[in-house]
C-alpha cells in the first residue's frame, strides 16, 4: 500500500512564471494517495513525517535533494532508488546522457538502496537495455522509464521476501555522468562525425550540439555520411555542399550531413536553406571566431 507520496513544493514555472504542481502530484491526487511537499527534506517537520508514517520502504527517483542519513534509517528496507545506468557505470545526474555521447550501445537500470554517496549504495537488481544507433536521451528516457516501474515493483516484491539481497558496488569500476552544463554542447570538429553525431544525440533537448558560425552561437542537427569523404587539405569544421546534400568535415576525413542549423537570433533552418541564405565562401566552416 501506498502511504504517501513525497514531491517537490509548487513552484513558478514557464515563461510566465505561472505557479505549478510536479506532476507526481497530480497523479497522486487522482488516486487518491496523500501529498507531502516539504521545502527542505532536511527539516525537522520532515523528519518528524516520516516517523509518524513509519514506512517499510520508500522509492525515491530523481527528486532533487540530498537525504539525510537520520532519514535513511527510517524504512527497515531502506530508501530504493531507480538508476539510469548499469551501477556502478555512469554514477551521476545524468547517466542516459552520457551513456549516448560516449557511444555505448548498451546501457540499463539499477534498482539500489541509497546510502550517504552518490549512487553508491548497494545494488538490488539490474536490467540490460539495447541502445539504438540512432537513439536519442529523450528517447532512451521513455524505454526506461517503461522498465523501470516493474523492475522496482519486482525489486520490492523480492527483498521483502528475503529472495534478494543487497550487494555492494564494484567501486572501482566506478565512472561518472556529472550534470549536464551549457559548455558540454559544444562540438570539437577534430572529433570523428560519429563522435560529433553521439554529442548531438546525447544532448536533446539541452544544452544541444552547437558551435559557431561567423563569431554567432549555431546549433547544428546531422547525422554520419556515410558516402561524403573530405579531403586531406579540409579543415575540421569546413562547411561543403554536394550531391544535394551539404556536409561538414570531422576528424579522421569523416564527413557529418548537416540536417539543420539554428543561429541565435533567428528561426531554425534546413542544412540546404542555411547554406543559401549564408552564401558560403570558399573554405568556410563552422567553429572560427569572429573575424578569423
Amino acid at each position: 500500500m501506498i502511504e504517501a507520496v513525497v514531491t517537490q513544493p509548487d513552484r513558478p514555472r514557464g515563461r510566465g512564471q505561472e505557479v505549478s504542481a510536479p506532476v507526481l502530484k497530480g497523479a497522486a491526487v487522482s488516486a487518491g494517495v496523500a501529498v507531502y511537499q516539504p521545502e527542505k527534506i532536511r527539516s525537522e517537520a520532515a523528519l518528524e513525517f516520516f516517523q509518524r508514517v513509519a514506512p517499510d520502504a520508500v522509492v525515491i527517483i530523481a527528486y532533487g535533494q540530498i537525504i539525510p542519513k537520520r532519514l535513511i534509517d527510517i524504512p527497515r528496507l531502506g530508501w530504493i532508488n531507480l538508476h539510469a545506468s548499469l551501477l556502478p557505470k555512469y554514477r551521476g545526474a545524468a547517466p542516459i546522457n552520457w551513456a549516448i555521447v560516449n557511444g555505448e550501445s548498451t546501457s540499463g537500470l539499477t534498482t539500489m538502496q541509497i546510502d550517504a554517496g552518490m549512487d553508491t549504495g548497494p545494488i538490488l537488481l539490474q536490467r540490460t537495455l539495447e541502445i539504438g544507433k540512432d537513439e536519442t536521451a529523450p528517447q532512451l528516457a521513455v524505454r526506461m522509464s517503461e522498465a523501470g516501474a516493474p523492475l522496482m515493483i519486482d525489486s520490492l516484491r523480492r527483498l521483502d521476501g528475503g529472495e534478494i539481497f543487497p550487494q555492494a558496488q564494484d567501486s572501482a569500476q566506478a565512472s561518472l555522468a556529472p550534470k549536464l552544463e551549457k559548455e558540454h554542447g559544444r562540438v570539437d570538429w577534430s572529433q570523428t562525425a560519429q563522435q560529433i553525431y553521439n554529442r548531438i544525440r546525447g544532448l536533446v533537448p539541452w544544452p544541444g550540439a552547437y558551435t559557431t558560425f561567423r563569431g554567432k552561437l549555431c546549433h547544428i542537427w546531422g547525422h554520419v555520411s556515410e558516402s561524403a569523404t573530405a579531403a586531406s587539405s579540409m579543415v575540421p569544421g569546413t562547411i561543403f555542399a554536394g550531391g544535394g546534400s551539404v556536409y561538414v568535415v570531422c576528424g579522421d576525413g569523416s564527413c557529418l550531413s548537416l540536417e539543420a542549423a539554428h543561429i541565435e537570433g533567428r528561426k531554425r533552418v534546413s542544412a540546404r536553406e542555411f547554406v543559401s541564405g549564408a552564401r558560403l565562401g570558399p573554405g568556410e566552416r563552422f567553429g572560427e571566431k569572429a573575424g578569423e
